[in-house]
């Protein structure tokens, strides 16, 4: 079989989605249709639709679109049988039936942001980076019933650097996982879909140990500045740029502001302040009292408000030197 006969359908919503639908086009496969997300309202008013970056490049590329509210939809699965893939690829997308899955003669694969089976969830690359690990990856796997659990097909290995946050790790992540997944088609090509692919269950031996990756939410967003320097600076590159680290800080006169902490530092250096003591020259520098030293806050912003570096907020705020924030 050549690569123009065999029948893609193509599964994904966001930018990160977007660079392996463009590799495997541009890499001469021939991609039958493309699912994705509903286009969703924008605007103050909410009257405008807009598309997921994954339908503007496939439109782009005169390829059919399917965008299923529901995925057992009658309807839906028709259009889809009507396409008759020969194999499915999921990246960035939302768990499948298996009436969908198990659709086509090769199987459907999912690229996954992490080094299965660890974070296995919604936000893996987040997750690695809040936990202050050395290494992540991508990983492609058959899917199954269970969430992030079918057998691997290939993995490939990324450092991370401890300056590095989440959406420099989501770039160079989708960059190397276009390639593994082209590299999984290939194979699959090659063997008329029989490649040897690894039980996860072989790779641990109890999955209590294994650090999941959950949905990132508002309230698992705040930071915590009891913990160590060295967790909470982890922590807030771990959601830089996206959700983004946050905190309250409360003035004197007791008004109570949001600030969303994109970038910060160590610093390592006795003190006898009260934890979430907030310390500055005024000019440039801004930190916050921890049990080991200070985190001293970079980049930040006031909810509503546009993000700005450290000297530019204190160029325009006033004194905050003994502030606690929380």
């Amino acid at each position: 079989m050549e690569k123009t006969d065999l029948r893609i359908i193509y599964m994904g919503t966001p930018d990160f989605a977007v660079e392996s639908l463009q590799a495997l086009i541009e890499g001469g496969y021939r991609v039958v249709g493309v699912v994705t997300a509903e286009d969703k309202p924008v605007g103050r008013h909410g009257s405008v639709l807009q598309a997921s970056p994954v339908k503007r490049y496939a439109q782009s590329q005169g390829i059919p679109v399917l965008q299923p509210a529901r995925l057992r939809d009658t309807a839906f699965l028709d259009a889809l049988r009507s396409l008759r893939a020969d194999l499915q690829v999921v990246v960035a997308f939302r768990m499948l039936p298996d009436v969908v899955w198990r659709m086509p003669r090769f199987g459907t694969f999912n690229l996954h942001a992490s080094l299965l089976p660890r974070y296995r969830g919604a936000a893996p690359i987040n997750w690695a980076v809040i936990r202050g690990e050395k290494e992540t990856g991508v990983t492609t796997f058959f899917l199954t019933h269970e969430m992030d659990a079918g057998k691997i097909i290939r993995q490939q290995r990324l450092p991370i650097a401890e300056t590095e946050d989440a959406g420099a790790i989501h770039d160079r992540l989708m960059h190397i996982g276009a390639g593994l997944v082209t590299e999984t088609v290939d194979l699959l090509l090659a063997s008329d879909g029989r490649v040897d692919a690894v039980e996860q269950e072989t790779l641990y031996l109890d999955s209590a140990e294994l650090p999941p990756a959950p949905k990132l939410f508002k309230e698992n967003c705040r930071i915590d500045w009891q913990q160590p320097a060295k967790h909470i600076y982890d922590f807030i590159r771990g959601l830089s740029p996206h959700p983004a680290a946050w905190t309250e800080w409360v003035a004197s006169d007791g008004l109570r502001q949001v600030l969303k902490i994109f970038q910060s530092e160590i610093v390592t250096e006795p003190h006898a302040l009260p934890v979430g003591t907030l310390r500055t020259n005024g000019r440039d520098c801004l930190d916050v009292a921890v049990s080991d030293g200070f985190v001293r806050l970079l980049s930040l912003q006031i909810a509503g408000k546009k993000r700005l570096t450290v000297k530019e907020f204190l160029n325009g705020a006033k004194t905050c030197d003994g502030i606690t924030i929380q």
